[in-house]
């Protein structure tokens, strides 16, 4: 008895830490199993990239506005479902001459998922995304920054990268709820090269996309020039 009872500890053991390992490589920011993962580029130039998840959304002639009045391009991954209900969004972020990414079209989590789904997810965005009007590269960033196999393994047959970032200040509650923590946080510790993460589409993000304004006049400021993710990876590659 009391050895079956072992064996069941053993295995449940053992499951919960192939479960816990899981979920820490799925959300890894050094590692995956094929292709390129890009959460920042190597270079002592103080530029930057300004990037935005979600959308379009509620707010998207606003941040285009804010972006606009600085000169400032940034890049956006789009999911196609929202592309599909509000089409003149992205429309509009293209005319403005904003970079375009692909961020899956039902923003689900992309572990566990067949290589099937994973196609008519990234395909399918991919083609509203022409459909826009963007004919620039379309990079490719996760929902949650999650993947595992599949998706690596077909971006990696496409020549395509994982797209991250290296600052998310949204990540901590104590800061997002603020945007002069926003702000603060995203200037205290970016670096060259780096990647910044925000979500502003909705009001429910109205203190993120506040922030938008002080980071671009802060870290201009500070020297920094902005950049698109693929003008980025360009200076990388240099």
């Amino acid at each position: 008895m009391r050895k079956k009872v072992m064996v069941v500890v053993v295995c449940v053991v053992v499951l919960m830490a192939a479960v816990y390992f899981t979920n820490e490589l799925s959300k890894s920011r050094s590692f995956q199993f094929f292709g390129g993962l890009v959460t920042d580029v190597a270079t002592e130039e103080k530029v930057v990239a300004l990037t935005f998840d979600d959308g379009p959304g509620e707010n998207t002639a606003e941040v285009i506005e804010v972006l606009g009045s600085h000169e400032v391009l940034g890049t956006f991954f789009l999911t196609g479902r929202e592309i599909e209900e509000d089409i003149d969004g992205a429309i509009a972020l293209v005319e403005a001459g904003h970079e375009i990414g692909n961020h899956s079209f039902s923003h689900s989590r992309m572990v566990f998922k067949s290589p099937g789904f994973v196609r008519v997810e990234l395909e399918a965005t991919d083609k509203l995304i022409r459909q826009a009007g963007y004919e620039g590269e379309i990079h490719f960033r996760p929902p949650y920054g999650r993947r595992l196999l599949a998706v690596p393994y077909f971006l990696w047959r496409e020549d395509r990268k994982t797209i991250l970032w290296s600052v998310e200040p949204e990540s901590y509650p104590e800061v997002s709820m603020d945007a002069g923590r926003i702000a603060d946080y995203v200037v205290e510790n970016v670096e060259p090269g780096g990647i910044i993460l925000l979500h502003v589409m909705y009001d429910s993000r109205r203190e993120s996309l506040a922030a938008v304004e002080p980071i671009i006049v802060r870290l201009k400021a500070e020297g920094y020039r902005f950049v698109t993710v693929s003008e980025l990876l360009e200076l990388g590659e240099g």
